[in-house]
């Protein structure tokens, strides 16, 4: 009995010393990378946005785990000498707020992404969407297709795909490490793990300089970011599933952009299927370029979203 009660006093110690650990690490991600932009409210939820530049309007969708950091490193200072750059948070990600506890779809995002740039005055913006960003943008111009004028992807995962979850996602995704899990690392796993994740996704090129340090990986390791991004994963095959067949639906100008040696979300199973899906778009593949295009060729993916401005018209 003593050592059923000693037991009992040490797990609750550690319960208690992770929440209070998870909690002061929060604490200090967001003091060390509080939000860059401003925030509106959509449907009562905070969307976090940053807006950069004038010009034709230009939406950024980033990837899986990440924010608007992504694309402040460099990407949107860039473009803004020539549209004005609307840079959004996905909910839960960020400091956009989660707007469903079991996973917002790719539906849902979109259209609170959409409803936030009509906010900011950009009715029929360009939408530009990596990786699982990618997915958000195809369902944006499937399910909001008179809130675009053009759209363009990276790497976007777009087909249906024959490989499981993963241990990783199905454990995180469950509800009992959405309670337990996810708290622990939270708590425990320290902020370099996620940098060695970054650059592991970055390969076969490597993280530019700075961008570590950019992007927040604490931003990432909260514990309302952890839950929604599980959700989001699980999901998205079935919701990928239901959408691929619709693809032909998209009537706006559409930009593909692919590299070869990306072991993440794979050219063959991806992007040369879209390209085949969508009239009239066109597929852009990189030689030697992994996931993280935008930061690996960014002339390509600058050249691609104003392929994708002349041809809807936005630009001469």
């Amino acid at each position: 009995m003593k050592l059923l009660l000693w037991l009992v006093l040490i797990a609750a110690a550690l319960a208690a010393a992770t929440l209070w650990k998870a909690a002061r690490h929060e604490r200090l991600a967001e003091a060390t990378w509080p939000p860059e932009g401003a925030f509106l409210t959509i449907d009562g939820h905070r969307v976090h946005y940053v807006v950069q530049g004038e010009g034709p309007d230009l939406v950024l969708i980033h990837g899986a785990s990440g924010n608007t950091r992504d694309y402040t490193y460099a990407m949107a200072a860039r473009l803004a000498g020539r549209y004005r750059v609307i840079v959004l948070d996905r909910p839960g990600l960020g400091y956009t707020d989660r707007i469903d506890p079991d996973g917002a779809s790719l539906a849902a995002q979109a259209g609170l992404l959409a409803d936030a740039a009509a906010e900011l005055g950009a009715e029929r913006p360009i939408v530009y969407g990596h990786s699982y960003g990618g997915a958000v943008a195809l369902a944006w111009a499937l399910h909001r297709p008179e809130r675009l004028s053009a759209l363009v992807v990276s790497a976007a995962a777009s087909n249906p795909w024959d490989s499981g979850l993963g241990t990783y996602y199905t454990v995180l995704s469950h509800p009992l490490g959405q309670r337990v899990v996810i708290p622990f690392l939270t708590a425990w796993v320290p902020d370099r793990v996620v940098d060695a994740q970054i650059d592991a996704v970055f390969a076969p090129q490597t993280a530019p300089p700075g961008y570590h340090r950019h992007i927040g990986a604490g931003l990432t390791l909260r514990r309302v970011s952890m839950r929604a991004n599980a959700l989001h994963r699980r999901n998205l095959l079935a919701e990928i599933e239901a959408q691929a067949p619709r693809y032909g639906e998209i009537a706006v100008p559409v930009e593909i952009l692919h590299g070869d040696a990306d072991t993440t979300v794979p050219l063959a199973v991806h992007s040369e299927p879209l390209s085949r899906q969508i009239a009239g778009s066109r597929l852009t593949v990189l030689e030697g370029v992994g996931h993280m295009l935008h930061h690996a060729a960014p002339q390509a993916v600058d050249d691609a979203i104003d392929r994708a401005a002349a041809r809807a018209g936005l630009t001469p």
